[in-house]
């Protein structure tokens, strides 16, 4: 049989999964062979960048620093109240570091702490093609980590509300966005409660009093893994003209609504987070210690708020928006200031950018219904309850975008 026809015949046993996209292949069916020790890379990585990264949502949050501060890093200040706002949760229940394999160790370009997804991917469907071709799984047990996460971080946010009565758990996504919704429900499955999937156009906000289902019961615990919080703080009613996402933010802050991710994941969820470690890294602040400073020089890639020093030094950098997502509106300079390469998608540019020096994600080879092609691999890996867990390969363009490939991984023998 050919890749195409094995593929087929292994992909259609997973009719809730997304194996293709946009008309097109996007999970592949040959797993990239590992070594040991790159599960355990992913894993120091996991522990030591997602160490640093909730140390600084903590300053961030705390009352040492000025509301400004947090406008300049590119929040709206209407969310300032929201953005502190602290709850029992770890900072972000479900994150993502996405990161570039590099012969000194991995590299952190972002960490997509709010809403990420590529979750069925790594703690489900690897497994699943693990299995099928008789190798072992990298990310064997996760899934477990995940389910105990999510039932935990449900009971605590509704303890947090501080209710008598049994909670209302819904869960929602966009009904139309295949990805979004499989993915939500997934999730809602490996909770065990009672609970509700109700489309996102299906909610209703009360002002002050609080949000309910399509049905008029109000909601206690909102699971809204897929979709931002700098899309919801967008919505208007088309009616009323009023501010229904900001009225939600205000809903988690009065304690009537909780929601997950918390309001720290998002906080976490900005690109300036980066440009802040690094600036407290070359400042040798003592907020860090030495060895947490090691980590940030080791894991972390120079990232600032405006270009001038790589301009300086003739480096070669890129350009983020600070809540963009799937490589839009991403763009590579050169040393001199000149574009070499962007996303041909630019959905982000009203956001504040910051600035990256460039580091190449590696090549590799790999078998597609296009035959064998050649492709840029990113590392995306998971930080649950602020432990690491499961992780996987994006394949693609030099800027990972969406239409780059799910490329399962398994450990070589």
């Amino acid at each position: 049989m050919t890749y195409i026809d094995n593929r087929q015949k292994f992909y259609i046993q997973l009719p809730e999964f997304w194996a293709d996209m946009y008309g097109q292949e996007y999970a592949l069916y040959e797993p990239a062979k590992i070594s040991e020790d790159a599960v355990k890379d992913a894993k120091l990585l996991g522990e030591r960048g997602g160490h640093i990264l909730f140390k600084t949502a903590s300053l961030l949050q705390s009352e040492n620093i000025e509301d400004d501060t947090l406008q300049l890093l590119g929040f709206p200040e209407v969310l300032n109240s929201f953005l502190r706002y602290q709850t029992p949760l770890a900072k972000t229940v479900i994150g993502r570091i996405d990161s570039i394999e590099t012969p000194e160790g991995h590299k952190i370009m972002e960490f997509n702490s709010d809403t990420p997804t590529f979750i069925y991917e790594c703690f489900k469907v690897n497994e699943l093609i693990c299995k099928h071709h008789g190798y072992c799984d990298p990310n064997e047990n996760k899934e477990k980590q995940l389910k105990n996460a999510i039932r935990s971080s449900i009971l605590s946010a509704y303890r947090h509300l501080e209710m008598e009565h049994a909670p209302h758990i819904v869960f929602t996504a966009h009904e139309e966005n295949i990805e979004d919704k499989q993915t939500v429900l997934y999730l809602k499955e490996l909770s065990g409660f009672p609970s509700q999937f109700v489309p996102l156009e299906e909610l209703v906000i009360r002002k002050g009093i609080g949000l309910f289902d399509q049905n008029g019961k109000k909601i206690d615990v909102l699971y809204r893994q897929t979709f931002p919080i700098e899309l919801l703080i967008q919505d208007v009613d088309k009616v009323t003209n009023e501010d229904i996402g900001l009225q939600l933010t205000q809903l988690v802050v009065q304690n009537k609504l909780a929601i997950i991710n918390p309001p720290s994941a998002f906080l976490l969820q900005s690109k300036a987070i980066l440009a802040v470690i690094w600036g407290l890294h070359e400042e040798r602040s003592p907020y860090f210690s030495s060895e947490e400073h090691e980590w940030i020089e080791r894991y972390f890639i120079p990232t600032y708020l405006e270009p001038d020093t790589f301009l300086k030094n003739k480096e070669k950098y890129v350009q983020k928006p600070v809540f963009g997502r799937e490589g839009d509106t991403v763009r590579i300079f050169d040393g001199n200031g000149c574009i070499i390469d962007q996303d041909k998608h630019q959905s982000y540019d009203n956001y504040v950018s910051v600035y990256q020096k460039h580091v190449s994600l590696p090549k590799m080879t790999f078998q597609s219904h296009k035959g064998v092609q050649e492709g840029y691999r990113m590392t995306g890996t998971f930080i649950i309850n602020g432990k690491p867990s499961a992780f996987g390969y994006r394949i693609g363009n030099a800027i990972t975008d969406n239409l780059s490939y799910f490329l399962p991984s398994c450990i070589k023998e």
